[in-house]
C-alpha cells in the first residue's frame, strides 16, 4: 500500500486531518480524521510502500500494545483510509 500523492496530514486541534492538495484530490464527501497514534503512523510511512504488518510493528515499537491489538488497530486504520480514498492497495 501507499499514500496517494497529493494528500497531506494537517493538525486540527488535538487531532489531525488528511487533506488533498490540488484539484484532483478534492472530494469533500470523503475526509479522514486521525488521532495522534494514527498521525504517527501516517508520518512514518509517508512516501513509502507499507503493509498492515508494518503499521502494527510501528505501534508495538512506540506504544505499550500487544501485537494482536496493534494489528487490529492498524487494519481498521487501513480500511478507513482506503474508504476515504487516500491510500492505494
Amino acid at each position: 500500500m501507499k499514500i496517494i500523492e497529493g494528500f497531506r496530514l494537517r493538525p486540527l486541534g488535538k487531532d489531525y486531518i488528511v487533506v488533498g492538495e490540488g484539484l484532483k484530490q478534492i472530494n469533500f464527501n470523503k475526509m479522514a480524521s486521525l488521532n495522534q497514534s494514527a498521525a504517527y503512523l501516517w508520518q512514518s510511512v509517508e512516501g513509502k510502500d507499507f503493509t498492515v504488518e508494518d503499521l502494527a510493528d510501528l505501534l508495538c515499537e512506540n506504544y505499550e500494545v500487544d501485537k494482536e491489538t496493534a494489528y487490529k488497530d492498524a487494519s481498521r486504520l487501513v480500511k478507513s483510509l482506503i474508504e476515504a480514498g487516500v491510500i492505494a492497495e
